[in-house]
């Protein structure tokens, strides 16, 4: 089986920006260093800085969604409750 890609797409709301990015960028190390991750690579929009994207790639679903329900991840969402206008995740296979 291929490894996992996930596109994640976050939008902060306008007066948050700051809150939300800071907030993201202390998930890079901790999930880097989690079991099957081979990749946590965030980026923000250059025309719309309330859009930030992370990039990733994990060896298996499972280990994903371990990553889903840890702690640094709950305590993420905790720290965003009402900055985050909106969230889509896309699970996706690397074809070529």
């Amino acid at each position: 089986m291929s490894n996992l890609t996930i596109v994640a797409h976050i939008h902060a709301h306008p007066n948050a920006i700051d809150q939300v990015r800071a907030e993201l960028e202390k998930l890079i190390p901790i999930t880097r260093s989690e079991e099957g991750c081979l990749r946590y690579d965030l980026h923000q929009d250059n025309e719309d800085p309330a859009h930030f994207l992370f990039y990733e790639t994990w060896t298996s679903r499972n280990l994903w969604q371990a990553h889903m329900k840890a702690p640094h991840l709950a305590a993420y969402l905790q720290a965003t409750e009402g900055a985050v206008a909106s969230f889509t995740l896309h699970e996706m296979s690397h074809i070529a």
